[in-house]
């Protein structure tokens, strides 16, 4: 169940970064805002590649200790991804305002919650 709950955080965060561009997301971000709009727009969708494929790299890593650090690591990054839209949210070039990016954002990080939730649980149960 864990597992399970880990891959719907990020398949909701992955999703989320395709609806990123359509909410112009790097206008927001402070590494991006500065950029005339087409480069911002062309260095985030660039620099997601690499990212997923790390993260798709490590999360799939036949060494157990990797990919479960990684699950850590990206399940602490869902929640506070939710926490950096909820501070910039009043940002005046913010556009996630539809439910379906909520759902995404913040699904993602009840997701990562859980996660966290079920791997106490079952750390409690082995001892």
């Amino acid at each position: 169940m864990k597992n399970l709950v880990f891959y719907l955080g990020l398949g909701l965060l992955f999703t989320h970064e395709m609806d990123a561009m359509t909410n112009h997301e790097w206008r927001v971000l402070p590494l991006t805002s500065w950029l005339p709009d087409a480069t911002g727009e062309l260095v985030f969708l660039v620099a997601h590649v690499p990212l997923f494929a790390v993260t798709i790299a490590f999360v799939a890593s036949l060494n157990t200790r990797v990919r479960a650090l990684t699950q850590k690591i990206a399940s602490g990054f869902l929640i506070v991804h939710a926490g950096l839209h909820a501070a910039f949210s009043g940002h005046e070039a913010y556009e996630f305002s539809s439910h379906v990016s909520s759902l995404l954002i913040y699904g993602a990080a009840v997701c990562g919650v859980v996660f966290f939730v079920l791997s106490a649980i079952g750390a409690t149960g082995k001892r």
